[in-house]
């Protein structure tokens, strides 16, 4: 048995499914999930010492590579001084000006300790803004975990929510509105028929929890037209593509500009930190200027804010997002050659330090053509990439991720892995 696996068994007496969030199970691509041990650079170390070039990343947040030193170090003369104040603090309102003057449809900021609390709380403060309840959201998008956000599509062409896990009452779900990504006439329809109940539109302006789906123009543009004439508040998730797509993320890169924006991973420096903002007469109705109630204790965290902070810093290098760019896109190009050269039906494609990789002759543009690529294939291409020492998300509807410490000799390793697979398949 390997220590994983003997750590597992522990975990599944005392922790339910053995895990603190489902993804991490395996359960997706079968087998016992890697229990880590170490991290640094671009590489783990499970609990039985083998080491894997990692593509996770935590997830996303860590743009800079693992136990990176300057945030280490930064994580470190915080801690030193207090690890949580229940205070204002100097590093919060310096790492909130930071965030304002980086990201142009931010005008204040308010912190929070995870992505599920942004969306959630953007969500209240949109509702209170606009006196309205229904959102629109989009199927493979997801938004944390929040009871109104964690529905599925129903039947026609305009799908009312219904509950995707127990628990969530039916009302509440009732509440939420399911489309398709990159269907403008799906928002147009919608719009025409509900457009003055509307509170919100929430969207992955890149999409990374259905694999990586990028957007369509016209998909985006009809988003933030339709806000506009109807009065809904467009927010823009960028808890996943915030600073990883870009300095300026998704919105930046795409030019549309949201009513709110979600921020998180990337922000937090690997630590729990998240964040909401926009517009200053939106984000003035929080309590204490306003009605809507949003507060957390360990919200402006002093050690989260300066890993975060640090972070920040650091990717405004000149050169730092165009490096990254180039080392995922020869990443995805380097695999679909590889595949291509071995007539195996597979594509890739990346945005910034995000990549996704599909067993489907083309990049998919929505949830549906995801849910058409060849999941088997990409389970036994997980496997087989977990046995010769690279770590991809265990989930064929997951995102990847490089960072600065992924070096090129990282990449051509990577590419040669899959080139000995594809060769074998």
């Amino acid at each position: 048995m390997t220590r994983s696996e003997e750590l597992f068994a522990r975990a599944q007496r005392v922790i339910p499914g053995g895990v603190n969030s489902p993804v991490r199970a395996f359960k997706a691509v079968g087998g016992t999930p890697l229990f880590i041990a170490r991290a640094e650079g671009a590489r783990v170390w499970d609990a039985d010492g083998k080491a894997y070039i990692d593509y996770v990343g935590s997830w996303g947040p860590m743009i800079l590579g693992h136990a990176f030193g300057p945030i280490v170090e930064a994580v470190r003369e915080a801690a030193l001084r207090g690890t949580s104040y229940g205070a204002p603090c100097a590093a919060e309102v310096e790492l909130a000006e930071r965030v304002v003057a980086l990201v142009p449809s931010i005008e204040k900021v308010r912190f929070v300790s995870s992505g599920t609390e942004a969306t959630m709380s953007a969500l209240r403060l949109a509702r209170g803004f606009t006196s309205r309840s229904k959102i629109l959201k989009f199927e493979g998008c997801y938004h944390g975990h929040s009871d109104g956000l964690l529905v599925k599509a129903g039947s026609g062409a305009l799908t009312f929510g219904q509950p995707s896990s127990s628990g969530v009452p039916a009302e509440i779900a009732a509440l939420t509105t399911v489309l398709d990504y990159n269907d403008p006439a799906g928002l147009e329809k919608t719009f025409a028929e509900i457009g003055n109940e509307i509170a919100a539109v929430i969207v992955e302006p890149v999409a990374g929890n259905m694999n990586l789906i990028l957007p369509k123009r016209e998909f985006l543009d009809a988003m933030r037209n339709l806000c506009t004439k109807h009065g809904a508040v467009l927010i823009l998730d960028e808890v996943m593509s915030g600073f990883r797509v870009g300095l300026q993320g998704a919105h930046g890169h795409y030019g549309i500009k949201p009513d709110l924006v979600t921020l998180g991973k990337v922000m937090g420096g690997g630590l729990p930190a998240a964040a909401f903002g926009g517009r200053r007469d939106i984000m003035q109705c929080l309590a204490p200027l306003g009605a809507v109630y949003q507060a957390g204790t360990l919200s402006g965290n002093p050690v989260a804010v300066a890993a975060g902070l640090a972070t920040l810093k650091l990717v405004q290098a000149p050169g730092f997002y165009e490096r990254l760019t180039r080392t995922a896109k020869q990443m995805t190009e380097g695999l679909a050659a590889s595949a291509a050269k071995h007539d195996i039906p597979f594509s890739a494609q990346s945005i910034g330090s995000m990549f996704g990789l599909y067993f489907s002759g083309k990049a998919p543009t929505s949830y549906a053509e995801v849910m058409a690529s060849d999941k088997a294939a990409f389970n036994r291409f997980f496997h087989a990439m977990l046995d010769e020492g690279v770590y991809l998300a265990p989930s064929a509807f997951e995102a990847g991720f490089v960072s600065a410490a992924h070096t090129d000799a990282d990449i051509a390793q990577t590419i040669a892995a899959a080139d000995k697979i594809f060769a074998a398949w």
